[in-house]
């Protein structure tokens, strides 16, 4: 498949979005390395509909729909990860029994709990960034940061989790110089959010690396206990890595 094709499977893998013509042989190879890419438009929409909220209605109006537009645009993909993450991870319990309990597809009472109190960080946050001038670029910036946390869990020489289909055929595909480039682009995507304001820029860029560092750590906790990653650690790293941002931008922005 050419460049395009993989976009296109980045969405269809990674949204609610169908795409045309349908794409041929949607094997995973193009989901990661271009996940970036989604988080554009998912972080662009979310930040209009939160922005749009605010200025119609209040600043927690717009943040409770931002958060809502992301969930309904990616099929609550990402939140169903991080609950089974949660139950999985959460009692101490065996490697082979938390993989069984997050594959079961029930939500237990620490998967709830941690879907709540993320989604209420998240809207909390977000309410607190949209009164101020730019608040929608930081959701927008949020999101874009939480789909580079997903390319990096493509890297050669991350793990697999026994049974998990979906982070076999996603193993292995973004390569080193792939995986920088994308940072590149990442920071200039930051730093043109701040709209040539360079305290800004820097506050926006140290909450993108903190927001990066909360996923990191999650990512390896998750390796270290469950064997390597699987579909539902790539969804709530991609949570966790948004509420840390946000929560990173909600107190360094007003700062500047």
């Amino acid at each position: 498949m050419n460049a395009a094709d993989h976009v296109r499977e980045s969405f269809v893998w990674l949204t609610a979005f169908r795409v045309r013509p349908p794409v041929p042989d949607p094997g995973g190879r193009g989901v990661l390395p271009w996940a970036p890419v989604v988080g554009v438009a998912l972080g662009g929409g979310a930040g209009a509909v939160g922005w749009a909220g605010s200025t119609y209605a209040a600043p927690l109006v717009g943040a409770v729909l931002a958060v809502a537009a992301l969930a309904l645009a990616t099929r609550g993909l990402h939140l169903d990860g991080l609950a089974d993450t949660a139950d999985g991870l959460g009692p101490l319990r065996g490697r082979e029994r938390a993989l069984q309990v997050m594959r079961s597809g029930d939500v237990g009472p620490f998967g709830v709990a941690t879907l709540v109190l993320v989604l209420l960080l998240q809207v909390a946050c977000a309410a607190s960034l949209l009164p101020s001038g730019g608040g929608w670029q930081a959701i927008a910036v949020a999101v874009l940061v939480s789909r580079l946390a997903l390319t990096r869990a493509g890297l050669p020489g991350v793990p697999v989790a026994e049974g998990s289909a979906m982070a076999a055929a996603v193993a292995g595909t973004v390569s080193r110089r792939w995986f920088a480039g994308c940072v590149v682009a990442v920071a200039l995507a930051v730093a043109s959010a701040a709209e040539g304001d360079p305290v800004r820029g820097l506050l926006l860029g140290a909450s993108a690396v903190l927001g990066l560092l909360a996923g990191e750590v999650l990512h390896r906790h998750a390796r270290s206990r469950l064997g390597g990653v699987n579909g539902d650690v790539l969804g709530a790293t991609a949570e966790v890595t948004t509420a840390a941002t946000l929560l990173a931008a909600a107190v360094l922005l007003p700062l500047g």
